[in-house]
């Protein structure tokens, strides 16, 4: 068992800094504050083969390791965490269950153009009724000759405004086991864009209506029983979340160990007052035990998709570590880390939306006891039992 990077691993760490700090680093944390979305900075990635690391070759990818890319991906969201959305895009997210379930054909036509840099991809899967409860949904899909009919509204959608293709989960019947995906691009008859929202984060994001919208039946990519297997690449997503939680989590930590340092107070670095050296260990061994947990989801995921355990146990205590590290981080800089002029405090609004999207800590340790207990943990509420009447 070794905890250490390989050499391999290590030079692309090295590489990757280095490409983030000399292309990424200018503009970052300027991208929400003017409302816009690093495109030039997608292309960047999409040249330096950035984009499809982790998918197969055939699809136009590097055909890298899950573990390859959170290697990479932290570096660049360390220095530019809107930069990181864009590499999320592009190997994490919805890309993977296109990759996964599309038909040669459908990924010829809408692959290129996202592993390129110049379109967006996300998963519509929360509704206004079906957030946890995913499998509540009320957005529904019939097959009519060679088109597919699809009505209901999604809600929280990544990048919403901007995408061209969202891949919608749906129902093509009344039961669970119906649950499937359809790839829906921007513009098609009967889809429509709400208006333009902003999560805490400063984030856009818009709600998505479907009536009677007309999708070509190729665009289905998994036509029912599909939970399991939607979820199966859904924790790659979750990685991709993960990933970049630890990483703003851990420029946080670096900022307020170098502010430290240099601040004084009562004629002393705040480096030598016992209260910060207890909070600076504390963030250090969460840091240090969330990045076991995520590395070792990664290594055992290979080229594959990480367990469930596995992938829950990394999200769902990186996530609130972050939180807490970044909260630490805002405390030890007092009232310059509430300052807008400065990164902390963005960063501390950022990793807060991480512990509600892609599955809330709750939800998380709800799977984590299924897992250990190897029972299903229905959470919804039994219904009564009716007694019957003997006359």
């Amino acid at each position: 068992m070794d905890f250490t990077l390989s050499k391999e691993q290590e030079d692309l760490k090295k590489w990757a800094k280095n490409l983030a700090k000399e292309k990424f680093s200018e503009k970052a944390y300027t991208w929400i504050k003017n409302g816009e979305v690093p495109w030039e900075n997608a292309r960047i990635l999409a040249e330096h083969g950035l984009m499809g690391m982790t998918l197969p070759e055939e699809d136009g990818g590097q055909g890298m390791t899950l573990m390859e890319a959170i290697i990479v991906m932290e570096e660049i969201a360390k220095v530019c965490p809107n930069t990181a959305d864009m590499f999320q895009v592009g190997n994490f997210g919805a890309i993977r269950q296109l990759s996964a379930y599309g038909s040669p054909k459908l990924k010829a036509r809408t692959l290129p153009g996202i592993l390129a840099g110049e379109q967006l991809i996300s998963v519509a899967m929360s509704e206004p009724n079906a957030g946890s409860a995913t499998t509540d949904l009320e957005t529904r899909a019939r097959i009519v000759g060679d088109k597919v009919i699809v009505n209901g509204s999604k809600v929280f959608n990544t990048h919403g405004p901007h995408n061209q293709y969202y891949v919608v989960w749906v129902r093509f019947g009344d039961d669970v086991r119906s649950s499937g995906a359809i790839l829906i691009e921007r513009g098609l008859p009967g889809f429509t864009l709400g208006k333009t929202e902003t999560h805490m984060s400063g984030e856009e994001h818009c709600a998505l209506f479907f009536e009677d919208c007309e999708v070509p039946i190729e665009n289905i990519l998994v036509p029912d029983n599909g939970f399991k297997k939607l979820f199966t690449m859904f924790n790659i997503e979750r990685m991709g979340n993960t990933s970049r939680s630890l990483a703003l989590a851990q420029a946080a930590f670096d900022m307020a160990v170098e502010h430290a340092k240099e601040r004084e107070q009562f004629g002393r670095p705040l480096a030598e007052f016992q209260g910060i050296q207890w909070k600076v260990a504390e963030m250090k061994m969460k840091l240090e035990a969330g990045r076991l947990l995520l590395y070792k989801a990664a290594t055992n995921a290979d080229k594959g998709a990480p367990s469930p355990l596995e992938a829950s146990m990394a999200k769902c205590y990186i996530n609130t570590t972050a939180f807490e590290v970044a909260n630490e981080a805002v405390q030890i800089f007092g009232g310059y880390g509430y300052s807008t002029d400065y990164p902390l405090e963005y960063i501390f609004r950022r990793v807060r939306g991480w512990m509600i999207a892609g599955g809330t800590p709750e939800m998380l340790k709800n799977k984590i006891a299924e897992e250990v207990f190897e029972l299903r943990f229905s959470q919804r509420k039994k219904k009564p039992e009716i007694e019957k009447v003997v006359k």
